[in-house]
C-alpha cells in the first residue's frame, strides 16, 4: 500500500526535522510576542512614537530576553514531562490496568509483540464520542486513550484498527510532533489572551498632548499587531501538520491488523460522531478523527473520513460494507460521500 518504506520512513525522518523547527519557532514566536506587549505597554503608559520609544523598547526587551527564553524552555521542559497528565486533567480520562479491562490490554499488546515495539499505557475517557489518541513524547510516557462510546459501538476488530492506527502514529512520531504543537499554540494563546483582556479593560491613558495622545496609539496599535501576528502564526503551526499522517497511520493500521475492510468500517461508524465535548481543540487534533466532513475541512488537521475512506478502497484493497435494511436509501455503490453521509444513521445506536 503505501509506497512504501520511502514514504514512511521519509515521513519519521521529516517529523524530526519537523519537531526541532517548531520548537525553535516556539522561541521566535515568545520573542515577538514580549516585543509587542512592551511596546503595547509604553502606548498604554502614553509615549509618543518614534526613534526614541523604539530604541528603549529594544533595550526592555534585550533585559527581558534572559527571562523570556528561560520561561519558554521551562514551558517546553513541563509540555514534555507533564504533557500526558495535562491531557488526562483537561480532558478527564483516566489510567485503566490489565485487570480492569484485559481484553483491551491484549489487543493492544498483540499489536505491539508484531511490530517489536514496547506496549504503551491505556487510558479510558467517558464520553458517548467515538475517539482515541495518543499522547506521549517517549516510552515510558507514550498512551493510547479510547472513548467508552468507541469501546460500546465498535467490535473488536474495528477497536483494534483504531488501536493499530495510533500505535503507527507513535512509531512514526506523529505523536511527539503534535504535543509540541499543541505546546506551542497552548502558550502563545493563552499569554495573548491575557495581553489583550489586559488591555481591554485598561484602555490608553489620555496625554494633554494631543500629539503625545495619538503617539501612543500608533505604539498601541504595532505592539498589537505583533501579539496578533504571534497568535495567528501559534494556530497556523497547528494547521499546517501535514494530513499525510493520517493516512499513513490508516495504512500503517491495515499492515498491522491485515484488514482493511476493519478500518474502513470503523471510519464509517466514527464519521459524525467524534466531537468530544469540553476537549480543547488542540487535543482534538490529536484524535483518531476530527470531524472536518464540510466547509472545515479547508482548515482541519485532518483528512475528511470521505478521503480516508476511499484511499483505503484505492489503494489498500478494502471493501465498503453493505448497508443494513434501515439504511436510508442511496444512489451509486461507489458514491463514497453518499456512503459516508449514509452510514451516519445506519453506524448510530438503535
Amino acid at each position: 500500500m503505501i509506497g512504501e518504506a520511502y514514504g514512511l520512513y521519509g515521513h519519521i525522518r521529516n517529523n524530526k526535522i519537523r519537531s526541532g523547527f517548531l520548537i525553535a519557532g516556539l522561541f521566535v514566536l515568545a520573542y515577538l510576542l514580549t516585543f509587542g506587549v512592551i511596546l503595547i505597554g509604553y502606548g498604554m503608559s502614553g509615549y509618543e512614537v518614534g526613534t526614541q520609544v523604539l530604541n528603549q523598547t529594544w533595550r526592555v526587551f534585550l533585559v527581558a530576553l534572559p527571562f523570556v527564553t528561560a520561561g519558554t524552555a521551562l514551558w517546553v521542559l513541563i509540555g514534555y514531562r507533564f504533557n500526558v497528565a495535562l491531557i488526562g486533567k483537561m480532558t478527564g480520562s483516566e489510567p485503566v490496568s490489565q485487570a480492569d479491562n484485559p481484553k483491551l490490554h491484549r489487543m493492544l499488546e498483540n499489536l505491539c509483540i508484531s511490530r517489536g515495539m514496547p506496549t504503551p499505557k491505556l487510558a479510558i475517557l467517558q464520553s458517548d464520542a467515538l475517539n482515541a489518541f495518543a499522547s506521549g513524547v517517549n516510552e515510558k510516557q507514550f498512551t493510547v486513550t479510547v472513548t467508552t462510546g468507541l469501546l460500546n459501538t465498535l467490535d473488536d476488530k474495528e477497536v483494534e484498527a483504531v488501536l493499530a492506527h495510533e500505535l503507527t502514529h507513535i512509531r512514526n512520531g506523529d505523536v511527539r510532533l503534535m504535543i509540541i504543537a499543541v505546546v506551542i499554540s497552548g502558550v502563545i494563546s493563552l499569554v495573548g489572551e491575557l495581553v489583550f483582556r489586559a488591555f481591554l479593560r485598561g484602555g490608553i491613558r489620555s496625554s494633554s498632548d494631543d500629539r503625545k495622545g495619538g503617539g501612543a496609539i500608533v505604539v498601541v496599535l504595532i505592539g498589537v499587531a505583533l501579539v496578533v501576528v504571534s497568535w495567528v502564526l501559534a494556530i497556523v503551526v497547528r494547521l499546517s501538520l501535514s494530513r499525510s499522517r493520517e493516512y499513513l497511520a490508516d495504512a500503517g493500521a491495515v499492515e498491522l491488523t491485515k484488514n482493511p475492510d476493519a478500518m474502513i468500517s470503523a471510519l464509517l461508524k466514527i464519521s459524525g460522531r467524534a466531537d468530544i465535548e469540553g476537549v480543547p481543540s488542540g487535543v482534538m487534533d490529536m484524535c483518531f478523527e476530527n470531524d472536518p466532513d464540510d466547509f472545515a475541512d479547508l482548515f482541519s488537521t485532518h483528512p475528511s473520513i470521505t478521503k480516508r475512506v476511499q484511499a483505503l478502497v484505492e489503494k489498500a484493497g478494502g471493501r465498503m460494507p453493505e448497508l443494513p435494511p434501515h439504511a436510508p436509501a442511496m444512489g451509486q455503490r461507489q458514491d463514497l460521500p453518499s456512503m459516508v453521509q449514509a452510514s451516519r444513521s445506519w453506524g448510530a445506536p438503535r
